[in-house]
């Protein structure tokens, strides 16, 4: 069980949301959590002092159901900041925009960034673009034991100035329209609406996750992630390229890694490694064109040429499978899937070929 459940919510001009949200936890039987933070614009940290902490509405609701207190103080109010660091009173400009979205994906990074925490998002209040900020850096940077949801109240009590939550005992208070009805808080109806999200954070470089990052940076990284595999060659400057992201490769890894690009272009068999003892000169024949191609023309002193004048050998066919992939993982993280070389079959007649079709491969 994890040690503490923070709450994180999104409430604008409507701090009601939090009260909200805890009923319909304690109604349902989830686990309450043990701190609340709330992100909000500069009235609206106002507003949430004003009614949850000076006017008491949280300390009501865990004393009319007798709960143990979350951890809470002004301190736990947080306001948006604009690019200038000044505090964030509305969001009306494309700046204001940017500002919202960096601010509240950088605490959404910050909170689950430790692993003995799980957060609960709620986006019932403020304006939808910081709903839909939170639920997105929720996306990006969210965990399997995170949570997102939306509460439901009905209708005569949504955004009622003077409802906070379903009191245990009958409270009249009149309706928020020209009716001026009377209604009894014990009455009003409120849930939880849990929202499945999709979790990207696999796909986030492990500096984004470590470190500051804007919405924009994280969400184009978790793109790369999931974007179609696409691998461009350009011999002119050694290098491959996939998910935008460029990897420079030794002459040596550069040649094998096409050497098998082109076997599966020319819809040969995927090699297999040489056995012991037993290198395989086709193999190294076909190599050392490909190397050719990366390096140039070669005079009988190379290295790697005179490595190769008697075959393949099962050790230099493993040394570049190994060399070559785990630049690709430490490069592309979990997107180099489609690009690493992989093992078909079972041994002994394992092969390697790398996941790509023709068709997601540029040459320059």
């Amino acid at each position: 069980m994890n040690k503490q459940i923070i709450l994180l919510a999104v409430t604008g001009l409507t701090p009601q949301v939090v009260t909200e949200t805890l009923y319909a936890l304690y109604g349902q039987g989830d686990d309450l959590p043990t701190a609340i933070h709330i992100l909000t614009t500069a009235e609206g940290r106002q507003r949430a002092k004003l009614t949850l902490i000076n006017d008491g509405w949280l300390g009501r609701f865990y004393a009319d159901y007798r709960l143990s207190a979350a951890e809470f103080s002004e301190q736990h109010i947080h306001i948006l900041q604009q690019a200038n660091g000044e505090a964030l009173n509305d969001i009306r400009s494309q700046s204001d925009n940017q500002s919202m979205a960096d601010g509240i994906t950088e605490w959404i990074r910050t909170f689950t960034a430790d692993p003995d925490t799980s957060l609960h998002v709620s986006i019932a209040g403020g304006r939808k673009t910081m709903g839909f900020y939170a639920g997105y850096a929720l996306s990006l940077y969210g965990r399997n034991q995170d949570r997102l949801s939306h509460v439901l109240v009905s209708a005569d009590y949504e955004s009622h100035p003077q409802f906070y939550y379903p009191t245990p005992y009958s409270q009249v208070i009149y309706a928020n329209d020209a009716s001026r009805k009377p209604l009894d808080t014990q009455q009003a109806e409120v849930m939880l609406a849990d929202i499945p999200f999709v979790r990207l954070r696999h796909g986030l470089d492990q500096a984004l996750l470590e470190g500051k990052s804007s919405f924009s940076q994280s969400v184009a990284n978790a793109q790369q992630s999931v974007g179609p595999a696409h691998l461009t060659v350009d011999l002119s400057k050694r290098t491959l390229t996939a998910h935008d992201i460029a990897l420079k490769l030794i002459p040596a890894d550069l040649a094998f890694y096409l050497w098998l690009l082109q076997r599966q272009a020319d819809g040969q068999p995927a090699p297999q490694c040489p056995s012991d003892g037993a290198a395989d000169l086709e193999y190294a024949k076909e190599y050392l064109a490909q190397y050719r191609r990366v390096h140039g023309a070669l005079g009988g002193t190379d290295r790697t040429v005179e490595t190769l004048k008697n075959g393949m050998s099962k050790s230099f066919f493993e040394q570049r499978k190994s060399r070559i992939n785990k630049k690709l993982q430490q490069t592309l993280r979990h997107a180099a899937q489609a690009y690493l070389i992989g093992a078909r079959g079972k041994r002994p007649k394992t092969s390697y070929r790398i996941g790509l079709t023709i068709e997601q491969i540029e040459y320059l």
